[in-house]
């Protein structure tokens, strides 16, 4: 590999094979308790195997293989096999239902198909009739699978006995194929969220990825000493860039957790120096330290509300006013570090984090401060499908109120109408099979966001949501409805809301979700009776509770932008039911249309809009019942 010029994702495995050998850990997973290691020149072999496999079957440059199936080394392998043998990867999200996994391989026009277990074969099975370019579906775990008799299903193992056999007979055809491939090949189909219609297929090339990836590290370096947990979806060009190709350009170390249930868990275990969240899962931890700390011992709970306002401050003093705190509040800090902060990072698993990452929608402030409080310096970092990381906090230059800087290299602008433009090397290819779409957002090398924001005085970049989904109120004034949702998700006792408001309207009013685990444990500490999600969330004690969180927001808005009444809905936001796309972002405009009527009641001055609900009751028995929803209004 001396002489070859490292540019696309399977040359980055062959040099780290060479560089590190048998000698240095490039994965580990936790199986059944234990972590097994694999070194770099295991990888190399797996990834070997497969590729000459997949290539015995069939597999053709330029042909697109999906993937299905959670963090796993057999994801990446795979993943890296195919790419190696001239194809293209498409990741699918796992909990894709089966209409929305026939329309990616469908539209990718994909050849094969990668999936995990039982539960995604039954589905590919589901639709094995709409997917007749598919020629095998190849699972990777076993369990269930044994009785099934259906040639259409092989397992990953067959595969690399079929390219051990493959590599008997051509033993230099693996580095053939590898040396094939250029900068400038597709790598990946990453499908957007499909807020705005149907998923859109990114063709990103491994030049895009290398890019973002060198981009990133230039001003956040890892090492091959470094530890990372992959537990982001692999469908995700999130994991893609800063999991699977900062690995193989830098040798980082990833851990696969057990199950997506031990995620927290194998964390701690790990204590990885490099963490990316997105915004909801930081929120969820912090909601999740609020509520133990509620159940703890009497001395940690003293010790929580003597040290915490001490951490808070010192955070605001280095980070908001950019002055070293005094030598009294450093000796408190200095007091707080092992009788608070140390055990609450290492409870959280982020003893030895250097960077912290939040990606998605916004993070709340108040998150960025309980992190930097105790000691982790999180940083937000605002990215997308088609042009990777475009801004990040650097060093210690963080804005709670931003989402960073451009980093060197990548430029950023914005347009007349408020929109957030975008340009640098990890800019995506296009769309495929819609040149539209690409004419559209890709205009003279800039790739439009759909996001509006704007640039503050220092160069950091402030979002504010979605340019389509700014509302202006009567009064004129536009606000962010992404802003006051996320504020209100702050609250441990908020699981997702959604504002309304618009020129239309005299006021601002939202939908909330309560939820479900903290409100219960909330009521049952309070002596509370309650039978189904239903019951719980039209208690008045329960309005009451978020009424307080409603009103707290208000206090940080102006006037206009507050919210005036509010209704607690009946059932969770269902991603299966379109009301979220798979990230768990809002369908607003399908949303509004589906609870038309519990708007109009808002708008309208009605008190109560009666509902027809699914429930399940805390025995299992599930029914159907009629319930009214109530209007809640503030001052």
């Amino acid at each position: 590999m001396a002489d070859t010029i490292v540019d696309t994702l399977p040359k980055c495995l062959v040099a780290g094979a060479h560089k590190y050998g048998d000698d240095t850990v490039a994965m580990r997973q936790k199986d059944r308790g234990i972590w097994r290691e694999f070194t770099w020149r295991e990888s190399y072999e797996q990834v070997r195997r497969f590729a000459l496999g997949m290539v015995s079957l069939g597999l053709q440059r330029g042909d697109k293989v999906c993937i299905i199936g959670d963090n796993d080394p057999q994801y990446f392998w795979a993943q890296l096999a195919v790419q190696a043998a001239g194809g293209v990867a498409v990741g699918i999200f796992t909990d894709s239902v089966p209409r929305e996994i026939q329309y990616v391989v469908d539209h990718s026009d994909a050849t094969f198909v990668l999936a995990k277990d039982q539960e995604q074969c039954d589905k590919l099975l589901e639709i094995r009739d709409q997917v007749p370019n598919v020629r095998r579906v190849i699972y990777w775990e076993e369990k269930g699978l044994w009785s099934y008799d259906e040639s259409w299903l092989i397992c990953y193992e067959e595969v690399e006995a079929l390219g051990h056999a493959q590599q008997e007979k051509q033993p230099g055809l693996f580095e053939e194929l590898v040396a094939r491939g250029k900068g400038s090949d597709l790598a990946l189909f990453c499908y957007t969220s499909g807020t705005t219609g149907s998923p859109k297929g990114a063709m990103i090339s491994h030049s895009n990825l290398i890019a973002g990836c060198d981009l990133t590290m230039k001003v956040d370096p890892r090492t091959h000493m470094d530890d990372y947990v992959s537990f982001l979806p692999p469908a995700w060009i999130t994991e893609n860039v800063l999991g699977l190709t900062v690995h193989l350009r830098t040798g980082m170390i990833v851990n696969f957790p057990e199950a997506p249930e031990t995620v927290q868990e194998n964390i701690r275990e790990i204590a990885p120096q490099a963490l990316l969240f997105s915004s909801r899962l930081w929120e969820n931890m912090v909601a999740m330290v609020q509520m133990r700390i509620t159940d703890t011992s009497s001395i940690n709970r003293f010790l929580y509300r003597l040290f915490m306002p001490v951490g808070d401050k010192v955070a605001r003093m280095r980070s908001e006013e950019r002055r070293q705190p005094s030598l009294l509040w450093r000796s408190l800090y200095a007091l707080g570090e092992p009788a608070l902060f140390r055990p609450l990072r290492d409870k959280l698993g982020l003893i030895n984090t250097k960077s912290a990452y939040s990606s998605g929608a916004a993070l709340s402030p108040d998150v960025v401060r309980f992190f930097r409080a105790i000691g982790v310096n999180i940083k937000n970092l605002y990215g997308s499908t088609e042009a990777q990381v475009h801004t990040l906090h650097i060093g210690d230059d963080i804005r709670f109120e931003t989402v960073g800087v451009p980093m060197p290299g990548m430029e950023v602008k914005i347009a007349d109408d408020g929109e957030i433009l975008v340009r640098g090397p990890s800019l995506f290819q296009g769309y495929y099979k819609d040149p539209e779409a690409t004419a559209e957002k890709l205009k003279d090398g800039w790739f439009h966001t759909g996001d509006a924001g704007y640039v503050d005085e220092d160069g950091h970049l402030i979002y504010l949501d979605r340019v389509k989904d700014l509302l202006e109120l009567a009064g004129g004034e536009r606000f962010s409805p992404q802003y006051v949702e996320g504020q209100l998700k702050f609250s441990p006792y908020v699981k997702d809301t959604m504002t309304i408001g618009g020129a239309d309207k005299e006021y601002v009013t939202a939908i909330i979700n309560i939820d479900f685990g903290n409100v219960g444990r909330w009521a049952e500490g309070r002596g509370l009776a309650y039978t189904t999600f239903v019951d719980l969330s039209q208690k008045p004690e329960v309005y009451d509770l978020i009424r307080a969180d409603v009103e707290r927001v208000n206090r940080t808005l102006p006037p206009p932008a507050r919210v005036r009444k509010f209704v607690l809905l009946h059932k969770e936001f269902d991603p299966d039911e379109a009301e979220l796309t798979r990230t768990r972002k809002l369908r607003r405009a399908f949303m509004e249309d589906r609870y038309t009527l519990m708007i109009d009641t808002m708008y309208g001055g009605g008190e109560e809009v009666r509902v027809r609900a699914e429930v399940e009751y805390r025995d299992g028995r599930t029914g159907v019942v009629e319930t009214s929803v109530r209007v809640c209004s503030l001052s």
